[in-house]
């Protein structure tokens, strides 16, 4: 109850709103034709710290609130929010959300008035990460970000580093009568720096969150850590040479490659997309659609990782979905609307950027299970072919399921050996042609550091991604050299 106890205070008590005043906007918004009805509160609280030429620059506070209105009728929605919390306001923006979804079936929604209280996972901690650590601390931790990193070699001449903290409160309330609340920690940590040798420059990147406090980030040394893979990505760069170019097998380092699976793979298995039939898994539940090694989850109900949640922005606990099984494609991912729509049952998978965002089928912590191969045994079997360990950008089609991804880090396999740092190199294919070609999968299986953020229709959310070492037996490379 404590959730439900501080998002009532926090969002509900300034405004002098309780239960009888909910109750009364909920049955403006309920008429003929509305089928689904419910309020989104939200406040969010946001800090954002930066050094670059080992200063502190720039430093940021920001503070948002509001509710999202929220009226369904058959497959048209109607969504009003304003960022005053008022009776009044949502009076308006109930009648918005229902002007907007009158037309549909013939049929009036249910309204419960006995409320029933929802207790959530509990995943992580109910705390604010913004106070977990003193100000002072936090640019102190940016300082020393800073030296280590130039400690570490004299080719580094660039260090950028950055603190990020977000702390969320989501209450829920919905024709049901069903009200549930969320506090929802992140925090997130960046170092970025340049080396230079010659002619040559070169970038190294890593980082690393989750839904806990900054101290973590002092207890587990992890702010280290990413100095010391920052740098070394750096100065592997630096000694990379062209990448080949051509059709031949690929092997993916575990953990933050599941950016691949995530993108060309995992979109395409939400459930908007197959409703409406662009997706290239559409139709396709029960058929095989992989390898028979691979075993793909969502599953947002993993502790204190990024892209977890204990309910969904709809107040749908999440869980952990397996889409594709042995190769056999299982399920997809739903929010309320797509799983009513297509007789399936909701997921936790409905999200939102925002209250004045429509909630939608999204992923959570998507990764792939692992199999029974060594990673060593894995890179023995390959003649000759590239093993990408990190990914920059890419681009996907999520109707053709089409792909092109850019590797930051990448090594040619020699001989079953892997052997010089190349650059340059891009991964092309199709998602679900690339799945049936997975000829290996390892045992090491591998979450990426919470980074992650997913972009969809304008709307962009924390995600996390992870998979074991993977063997594609023949992929498009596109290389310089």
């Amino acid at each position: 109850m404590q959730a439900f106890d501080i998002a009532t205070q926090s969002l509900l008590l300034p405004s002098g709103l309780n239960n009888d005043a909910l109750l009364t906007i909920m049955g403006k918004l309920l008429a003929k034709n509305i089928d689904h009805a419910d309020l989104y509160f939200q406040s969010v609280y946001q800090e954002n710290w930066f050094l670059e030429d080992s200063r502190v620059k720039e430093a940021s506070y920001n503070i948002d609130q509001g509710v999202g209105v929220r009226a369904v009728s058959g497959e048209k929605t109607g969504l009003a929010y304003s960022n005053d919390i008022v009776l009044s306001a949502l009076e308006n923006a109930a009648s918005a959300a229902k002007s907007i979804a009158t037309s549909g079936q013939n049929n009036t929604v249910s309204f419960n008035k006995q409320n029933k209280i929802i207790q959530p996972h509990e995943l992580y901690l109910p705390l604010n990460p913004i106070t977990t650590l003193p100000d002072a601390q936090k640019i102190s931790l940016l300082h020393q970000i800073d030296q280590e990193a130039r400690a570490l070699s004299p080719h580094i001449t660039q260090v950028m580093a950055s603190l990020a903290g977000v702390y969320e409160v989501v209450l829920i309330m919905n024709n049901q009568g069903e009200m549930v609340a969320d506090i929802r920690p992140l925090v997130r940590i960046n170092v970025t720096v340049i080396a230079e040798q010659g002619n040559r420059r070169e970038q190294g990147v890593s980082g690393g969150g989750g839904r806990f406090g900054y101290q973590t980030f002092l207890e587990n040394h992890s702010a280290s850590h990413h100095v010391k893979e920052a740098v070394r990505q750096a100065l592997i760069n630096l000694d990379a040479k062209p990448a080949p170019a051509g059709m031949m097998p690929v092997v993916l380092g575990p953990g933050w490659p599941g950016v691949l699976l995530h993108e060309a793979i995992g979109h395409g298995l939400e459930g908007d997309f197959n409703r409406k039939g662009t997706s290239a898994f559409s139709g396709r539940l029960g058929q095989t659609v992989a390898a028979k090694n691979i075993t793909v989850v969502d599953d947002g109900t993993l502790h204190n990782r990024r892209g977890s949640l204990n309910i969904d922005d709809e107040g749908t606990p999440t869980s952990c979905t397996t889409l594709i099984e042995n190769g056999v494609l299982k399920n997809y991912m739903q929010d309320k609307l797509n799983a009513k729509l297509m007789g399936m049952q909701p997921t936790g998978n409905g999200r939102r950027e925002s209250y004045a965002s429509m909630p939608m089928p999204r992923m959570t912590n998507t990764y792939m299970l692992p199999g029974e191969h060594t990673p060593e045994e894995i890179i023995a079997s390959v003649k000759k072919g590239i093993y990408a360990v990190n990914f920059g950008g890419g681009q996907v089609d999520i109707t053709s399921g089409k792909f092109v991804f850019s590797a930051s880090e990448a090594y040619l396999i020699e001989n079953g050996k892997v052997t010089s740092p190349i650059k340059g190199a891009t991964l092309i294919g199709n998602g679900p042609d690339v799945l049936t070609k997975v000829s290996m999968v390892g045992n090491d299986l591998k979450l990426d550091e919470g980074v992650g953020t997913c972009g969809k229709d304008g709307q962009s959310v924390p995600v996390g991604v992870g998979q074991p070492t993977l063997k594609i037996e023949a992929m498009t490379v596109g290389g310089t050299g």
